[in-house]
């Protein structure tokens, strides 16, 4: 492995939300606790990311972003190259991240009191921005067969009442890291032509699929469809930098992308010129990075996974993608009060809570793994010891 992901760095009082602020929100210390909740890495980026900023730096005029058009190109690039998917540059519009982009879909696509459809459990942050926008959270709670969660269109059919407008997807799935198959694509695309509705796929884990699984992009599955289709993509999640604030929203369909645009501009738009550069030498040059990342999360994965599975009433959910471990605490016949209490106080660790990602949450807990392969063994342990009872 080229690149040193057992690196330590010291995230503590450097204002990261993820480590600094676990106490104000969980009560958890964070000289004692160890961070799971947050969905970014504790990993440096690819070299060509920093070396895109220093450059930036040492030219030292910090102005107004010009052309997209690089950027455009190296994103369409890297997906041609990992999912099959071209898109056209015009097709590309940045945005400051994904949620905001989403904002911006909202506001283009639908008004106040639609109702906007989700897969629950799913992206807490679905929720807020469709509530952010005075929108109505339509929940399709995800049926969980065979070890992995499944889409009941039938049963989302009988809950509409016409006010619908939009769906979010999350594809793959956050939490359960389900990757959906190119048929489960279609039919919910060809659902909704059926009831009129915009779909955005938020695709933003696509590149971090492990072996064994293969993620479909909607747009290469369902031209027919692509009158009502729009993919959210970043490269944030994939290389580490969340921070950059830097997304895109890419919609073929030129009515839609026409409507999209009106609604960014009242935004009064204009690119991070350091997230834009940051993101192009990723997409250009953050190949071999990317390879040996999911070589070194597939080991945390499987190390998180079976130190679960021997604790007798503890589920975690197959991953086929992500860096986030979806876990299931039903079976062990506590309530998700003494659950958090062992997890949380006891073991001092701190994932997502379940109940966040809406209906079918309940009782579970989303662990990140992405971080160096000594935290999560330690955090296995801790585990461990705070359900000890049980075992």
């Amino acid at each position: 492995m080229t690149f040193n992901f057992d690196e330590v760095i010291e995230r503590r009082r450097s204002n990261c939300s993820k480590w600094d602020t676990m106490e104000a929100h969980f009560g958890v210390p964070r000289d004692e606790g160890l961070a799971m909740w947050t969905a970014d890495m504790d990993f440096r980026p690819p070299t060509a990311v920093a070396d895109a900023l220093q450059k930036t730096l040492d030219h030292g005029v910090f102005g107004y972003f010009g052309s997209a058009e690089p950027y455009c190109e190296a994103i369409a690039g890297w997906l041609g190259r990992y999912h099959g998917w071209q898109p056209e540059t015009k097709w590309i519009a940045q945005t400051h991240g994904i949620v905001p982009g989403i904002g911006v879909c909202l506001r283009a696509f639908t008004q106040k009191g639609d109702g906007v459809i989700v897969f629950s459990p799913v992206y807490h942050a679905f929720y807020r921005i469709v509530e952010a926008n005075e929108r109505r959270i339509v929940e399709s709670e995800l049926v969980l067969q065979d070890g992995a969660y499944h889409m009941d269109l039938d049963a989302l059919s009988a809950q509409l009442d016409g006010s619908e407008k939009m769906v979010l997807l999350c594809s793959p799935h956050n939490p359960s890291g389900r990757v959906w198959t190119p048929e489960e694509l279609c039919a919910l695309a060809a659902f909704c032509k059926e009831h009129d509705l915009i779909l955005v796929s938020d695709e933003i884990h696509c590149d971090l699929v492990f072996p064994g699984a293969e993620h479909t992009n909607i747009a290469t599955v369902c031209p027919e469809y692509m009158d009502r289709i729009i993919v959210a993509y970043s490269s944030t999640k994939t290389f580490n930098i969340a921070g950059i604030e830097t997304g895109s929203i890419i919609i073929p369909d030129d009515d839609l992308r026409r409507r999209f645009n009106a609604a960014h501009m009242a935004t009064g738009k204009s690119p991070n010129m350091f997230g834009m550069h940051m993101a192009e030498a990723a997409f250009r040059d953050g190949d071999a990075w990317l390879a040996d990342l999911l070589v070194y999360l597939r080991r945390n994965r499987d190390i998180i996974h079976d130190g679960l599975n021997a604790i007798p009433g503890v589920n975690p959910m197959p991953l086929q993608s992500t860096y986030l471990a979806w876990v299931d605490f039903n079976g062990t016949g506590l309530t998700p009060a003494e659950v958090k209490q062992r997890v949380y106080k006891t073991a001092k660790l701190v994932p997502s809570p379940g109940a966040q990602f809406g209906a079918g949450g309940e009782n579970w807990l989303r662990f990140n793994f992405a971080t160096r392969t000594a935290v999560v063994e330690e955090a296995v342990a801790r585990l461990h010891e705070a359900f000890s009872d049980l075992q």
